[in-house]
């Protein structure tokens, strides 16, 4: 019997709807030659769900989600937004989804590919051959932390409160994915905390060098967040697994992410410990070249396939997008974002022609 995976799409803003329609072409190609099929229902998300709705995610939008086998997002957000209330901000129909799913664990890959090595703001002999995966804790942290907000104190002052907290089975599960992880790559851990001044930290800390005595195969080092920042762009290469919260992960993610010279290039994996995973690029909505045929889609199909990897089980189908990447790579076709002397100028939709050419050789 052939399998039938319901997916939701959450085209966004931006350039969300065109790189998400090279993205469904990708999967509708893979899933006839895989022998597998797809139904694909939309819903809103972040802008274009407070132009409709005046809610950056609806219950109806959430619900969609939680029905599905998996979820495909591409971007939200953009300047026509940006001066409303925090809670009606498009961002924050992103954070609600990731807690509505109970998505805790983040997936960042950040991978030079041979192709791209030249791209990197980087000498190639720093970057060539770089391939880190950051956890990244998704849910806590300072991000969701209690009590929060703008408040007036006593004297009238206005006072601004995030609070950056973590329960010991928080740190534990996410641990726990990131030893899985590291465990099937190059069985190096590295977790990045502020122990030397946090008292969250320390506890993050503690619990890591707990947990890695159940994985006697995975060494575990412990760097500060500053002196992490500082090692990514001055050798790379040290790093394979990055465990780290949610702040962190945030800002060292996308640090790692410039490393490979485009954050056009990247996708991500947002998974929980049951239901739907949330795959998306990591870039933004790039509001400024929206609906002029200059997006690359590249971030939003290998998203694709990290949807089929890691939230369909069909690595098959995954090896096979990923594969059709490295080949219009290797073909000298380049989005603008990528663009180098003596390549092949493409648009977004022509990429993804290429792509389906690619997939169908």
């Amino acid at each position: 019997m052939t399998q039938n995976y319901r997916i939701t799409l959450l085209p966004g803003d931006g350039i969300g709807p065109e790189i998400m329609a090279i993205a469904v072409d990708v999967l509708n190609l893979v899933a006839e030659q895989f022998n597998f099929s797809v139904t694909f229902q939309e819903a809103l998300i972040g802008g274009a769900s407070i132009d409709a709705t005046g809610d950056p995610l609806t219950a109806e939008a959430l619900h969609r989600c939680r029905q599905s086998d998996a979820v495909l997002l591409a971007a939200i957000g953009g300047y026509k937004w940006d001066s409303l209330p925090r809670e009606k901000r498009p961002e924050t129909g992103l954070l609600g989804l990731r807690a509505g799913l109970n998505l805790f664990a983040n997936l960042r890959p950040a991978t030079i590919l041979p192709q791209l090595v030249g791209a990197s703001s980087l000498k190639p002999e720093i970057v060539d051959g770089v391939d880190i995966m950051v956890v990244r804790e998704l849910t806590g942290g300072v991000y969701f932390g209690q009590p929060k907000g703008i408040f007036e104190t006593e004297t009238g002052e206005k006072r601004g409160v995030n609070t950056m907290a973590y329960n010991q089975s928080e740190i534990d599960r996410i641990g726990r994915v990131a030893f899985e992880t590291a465990r099937k790559r190059g069985g190096k851990l590295c977790s990045v905390d502020k122990a030397n001044v946090l008292d969250v930290s320390q506890l993050w800390r503690d619990r890591m060098t707990q947990l890695a005595a159940e994985y006697p195969d995975v060494e575990l080092s412990h760097l500060y967040v500053d002196n992490a920042a500082m090692q990514l762009v001055r050798w790379p290469k040290q790093f394979d697994t990055i465990v780290t919260g949610n702040l962190f992960g945030d800002i060292l993610s996308d640090a790692a992410a410039m490393l490979t010279g485009s954050i056009g290039m990247l996708p991500s994996a947002s998974l929980g410990e049951s239901g739907p995973g949330l795959f998306e690029p990591v870039h933004g909505s790039a509001p400024d070249i929206a609906g002029e045929d200059k997006a690359n889609p590249l971030a939003q199909v290998l998203s694709a396939a990290m949807m089929l990897r890691y939230g369909l089980d069909q690595p098959q189908a995954a090896d096979k997008i990923e594969q059709a990447v490295l080949a219009v790579l290797d073909a000298g076709y380049r989005t603008g974002d990528i663009m180098s002397e003596g390549m092949k100028l493409l648009g977004c939709r022509a990429m993804g022609n290429a792509l389906l050419e690619a997939l169908k050789e």
